[in-house]
């Protein structure tokens, strides 16, 4: 009797450890990244050892970052070298953030009557037509010469290594195989993915070493751009520079621009020559005292610091982590800065001149507020009047009365197969990469372009961007994004950095096309409003909106989906369908986010890689 009462007193006790125990959201499949020195997080594990090997090597964040960006690149992790990159970097000497504008621009001919010619509603999704300028060498030439410390040469090795051949993975072989139809279309494209042509499986297999000798050779080319700057007296930042010409003024250039010509692109040499990398002032607003730092309105960033401003006055932890009431908040307040994304947003380069300091202004937010509906979702949400909190008057009235998501409704997808493709167009390409170090650097980039099924672009072995999808043709529905040849469309890409008392917070962004600051909102509040870890937060559960027009393919929107995870309770999706809700459900909705937490109290770096892909990352 006296053995069965203690095993009853060890059961009871058990009991009441496991009920006081953490929420059911604080148990993560991953842990925490925990490192005292520095942190290195992409998408892919080879890219994060890539990165690895850079702090090894004696470098910086920005060292580690553009060693990662080279990788990703090369395995077409959602982006290969034709796509383009964008990136805030905090510069521990000057004690600030900085943007790093890499995307590429609309080539020569590439106007709304050209592409109306061809009988599209929108520049194409896929091929020579779709793709910009190449951003990706160009923003990683000037991250490693401006803010890093080593050589291209040390930089590029591991991505060499891997263009001369390295076993491919099964994710890439899937894509390969299921747009080989599409890859035959492009002779380098055919040449390079498809060993096995003519064979069931025409693809690489799992596991075969994979060999890119053009994408070696274009490398090949800039490392030795570099070193002949060098031996003729140079200095590190000069040569690294004397690599950058040779892409966009060189052999390079002259090599995609023929190979882009040969498959009827419309790049020109003077296309290459003439961009350039932007190095910016990013926008930011406050969150609670927190300074969050997006990149301006060519991306769709400032619709984040939107949504922030229109939360921040509203008690959400009252309301309930993922309770109806919290998710219809999200919801709207998403809409609202999603619509004014969709008008007002574009290249801030060409006129007109977008309004971002009253889209980002609280007092506008104070204003867009009164329209959350507690009771309805409101499927009509329409862009608001900024212009009179800059002290100005719109120059669009008539548009804005016409605009409408409703228009723009796709019908029911005949198939699910329709559906599944649609959705993935919503959340087209992308990675992410984050670094930091003991030294103060910080980075956070969101590269994309160039995904599968990539088109290459004659021998330089670069897969070209397909971004042109981004551009409307017609001013009615955004007249700041209309496409122009040299113009850069408003893209969805949005790395994302945040400063507390001065210092780094937080550095995190997520791949996903529309989703991503969807994904990123959620995040940054389940770490400020509900105090989850970075991993937590990186594998929480969250909601997708399609209410917002999508920037691919047709540009339409679903107003009143969502999509929510698999595991929000019955009583929470009644009463969302009761709001006027249409809901679909998934096993895993955090998307791939990762992340960086600085952990002032005790010196180290909390690193996270949500489980939703192959998100991957390295501390020490």
């Amino acid at each position: 009797m006296r053995t069965l009462n203690c095993l009853l007193m060890a059961l009871l006790a058990a009991g009441r450890c496991l009920a006081a125990g953490p929420e059911p959201y604080s148990q993560t499949q991953k842990p925490v990244l925990y490192g005292r020195h520095w942190v290195a997080i992409t998408g892919k594990p080879l890219g994060a050892t890539a990165g690895a090997k850079m702090f090894e090597r004696g470098g910086n964040a920005i060292d580690a970052a553009c060693a990662m960006l080279a990788v990703v690149c090369t395995m077409y992790d959602e982006v290969s070298w034709g796509g383009e990159t964008q990136a805030l970097i905090y510069d521990p000497r000057a004690k600030k953030v900085v943007g790093i504008n890499g995307l590429g621009v609309a080539p020569t001919g590439a106007t709304p009557a050209f592409f109306r010619e061809q009988k599209l509603k929108y520049p194409p999704a896929e091929g020579p037509l779709a793709a910009l300028t190449p951003g990706n060498p160009g923003a990683l030439l000037t991250m490693l010469a401006e803010f890093g410390t080593l050589s291209l040469r040390e930089v590029l090795e591991p991505a060499r290594q891997m263009a001369e051949g390295y076993p491919i993975e099964a994710d890439l072989v899937e894509k390969i195989e299921r747009h080989k139809a599409k890859l035959k279309q492009w002779p380098y494209s055919k040449n390079v993915f498809l060993p096995h042509l003519g064979q069931e499986h025409e693809a690489p297999d799992a596991g075969e070493i994979f060999r890119q000798p053009d994408l070696l050779h274009t490398l090949n080319q800039m490392v030795e751009a570099e070193a002949a700057a060098r031996q003729a007296g140079q200095d590190r930042k000069q040569a690294i520079y004397a690599a950058y010409d040779r892409c966009y003024r060189g052999d390079i250039a002259e090599e995609f621009v023929r190979g882009s010509r040969e498959q009827g692109g419309l790049h020109t040499r003077a296309d290459l020559a003439n961009w350039k990398v932007k190095i910016e002032e990013p926008v930011m607003t406050t969150y609670k005292g927190i300074e969050v730092y997006k990149l301006t309105h060519w991306t769709q960033g400032p619709a984040m610091l939107q949504a922030l401003n229109l939360l921040e006055p509203l008690d959400l932890p009252a309301m309930g982590y993922n309770s109806a009431r919290y998710l219809h908040t999200l919801y709207q307040a998403m809409s609202l800065a999603y619509a004014d994304r969709d008008f007002y947003y574009g290249d801030p380069d060409f006129p007109p001149a977008e309004p971002i300091r009253g889209l980002l202004s609280k007092a506008y937010a104070q204003e867009r507020r009164k329209l959350i509906d507690g009771k309805q979702n409101q499927p009509d949400l329409r862009p608001g009047d900024p212009y009179p909190f800059e002290g100005k008057t719109n120059p669009f009235p008539k548009l804005l009365r016409d605009w409408s998501n409703l228009r723009t409704n796709r019908t029911e997808p005949a198939t699910a197969k329709d559906r599944a493709e649609g959705d993935a167009a919503f959340r087209a390409g992308t990675t992410s990469i984050q670094a930091a170090d003991e030294k103060g650097w910080a980075i956070s980039v969101t590269p994309s372009g160039g995904w599968m099924p990539a088109c290459l672009a004659g021998k330089t072995g670069i897969g070209m961007s397909q971004r042109m999808q981004s551009f409307v043709l017609d001013a009615a529905e955004n007249p700041f994004n209309v496409v122009a040849p040299g113009k850069r469309p408003r893209v969805t890409l949005t790395p994302s950095l945040a400063l507390k008392a001065g210092r780094p917070f937080l550095c995190f962004s997520v791949q996903g096309g529309d989703t991503q600051d969807q994904n990123l909102l959620q995040f940054f509040l389940n770490v400020v409003e509900f105090g989850m870890t970075v991993q937590e937060a990186c594998e929480a559960a969250n909601i997708t909106s399609y209410q917002m027009r999508s920037s691919f393919g047709e540009h339409q929107a679903e107003p009143g989906r969502v999509t929510l995870n698999e595991e929000v309770p019955s009583w929470v999706r009644r009463e969302l369908g009761r709001l006027g809700y249409k809901l679909d459900f998934a096993k895993k909705t955090s998307g791939p986010i990762t992340a960086i937490f600085f952990d002032w109290d005790h010196g180290t770096f909390w690193g996270g890689a949500s489980n939703h892909g192959e998100d991957y990352g390295i501390a020490w």
